[in-house]
């Protein structure tokens, strides 16, 4: 598939699943749910390979990279994520994660050795603020408190961790590692790391009965961590992690879209600007403008 084709397929899939997610809350612990996604991931990955005959066997040093993955972008990424989503809105949350893209910019320079590109830090600011115009109501009722000023620390950890996974991924990925065996790996070790920390929690575990737990939990496995996560890496791969993390800005708007009609999203003069804005983000980042490809800040 092409950049876009991915692109797309990202946003358009992690941008329905924050319905599947609200079917997993309540069930059992966040840990455990998120276990067993990537438990039905890695299944369906491993069958894949198998059937497909492809390679298992990578070198140690690509192991512990991709065990740091599972850590930094499937495990605590996720595990942090749902705590946050306990003390602040979703808007808080979208607007946020725009901080993914600036955090991988500078990983990758610092990390990576690759240059900053003008083109993508412009169009992560087109992109933020057009975010902030789609959510202006939801601000409105936000006031500071000790919750939420937990719940901003914990999701700026959050999209650290993510983007430290991020940068390790497009690490693994440009040495040539294949993109489906780093993904069975990665979510392999992080369905270890979660389960065992499921049992370490205080309380009793809970095995989950409830049907629709398992129908989200389905689509979650397969489309937003086998076919989403497996699209997104191949954007890592072709793009790197500054361009492709763009997908966290758009997916919000796609969310926006099916609110529409699940949860009545009234769209304003402010709704339809923050489209436009965040679009031409997305088209100053991805260097569809070309008076914004210039020189990058930093180079080799």
């Amino acid at each position: 598939m092409n950049n876009p084709t991915l692109f797309s397929l990202c946003c358009l899939i992690w941008g329905s699943t924050w319905i599947a997610i609200t079917y997993q809350i309540g069930h059992t612990s966040e840990t455990f749910a998120i276990a067993l996604r990537y438990l039905l991931a890695a299944v369906c990955l491993g069958i894949y390979c198998l059937v497909k005959r492809l390679p298992f066997a990578l070198p140690l040093h690509i192991h512990m990279k991709m065990a740091a993955v599972g850590l930094f972008l499937y495990s605590l990424n996720y595990t942090l994520l749902y705590m946050a989503q306990a003390h602040i809105i979703s808007a808080l949350l979208a607007l946020m994660s725009s901080c993914i893209i600036y955090i991988n910019v500078v990983l990758r320079r610092w990390w990576l050795k690759e240059p900053i590109r003008k083109e993508v830090v412009i169009g992560a600011t087109f992109g933020l603020s057009g975010i902030v115009c789609l959510f202006v109501p939801e601000f409105s009722k936000v006031s500071m408190d000790a919750a939420l000023a937990l719940g901003l620390s914990i999701a700026f950890v959050s999209f650290f961790c993510a983007s430290v996974g991020n940068v390790i991924s497009e690490r693994i990925l440009t040495s040539g590692t294949p993109v489906i065996q780093m993904n069975f790996y990665a979510m392999s070790y992080a369905m270890i790391l979660l389960f065992i920390t499921s049992l370490l929690l205080p309380g009793k575990l809970i095995i989950p009965t409830s049907l629709e737990f398992y129908l989200s939990l389905l689509y979650l496995a397969l489309f937003g961590s086998v076919f989403a996560f497996g699209a997104y890496m191949k954007l890592l791969q072709q793009m790197g992690a500054d361009k492709a993390a763009y997908v966290v800005l758009v997916y919000p708007m796609v969310a926006l879209v099916i609110s529409t009609f699940f949860e009545g999203y009234q769209w304003t003069a402010f709704s339809f600007v923050g489209v436009a804005v965040v679009l031409m983000g997305n088209a100053i980042a991805m260097g569809k403008i070309p008076r914004f490809m210039r020189r990058p800040f930093l180079s080799h």
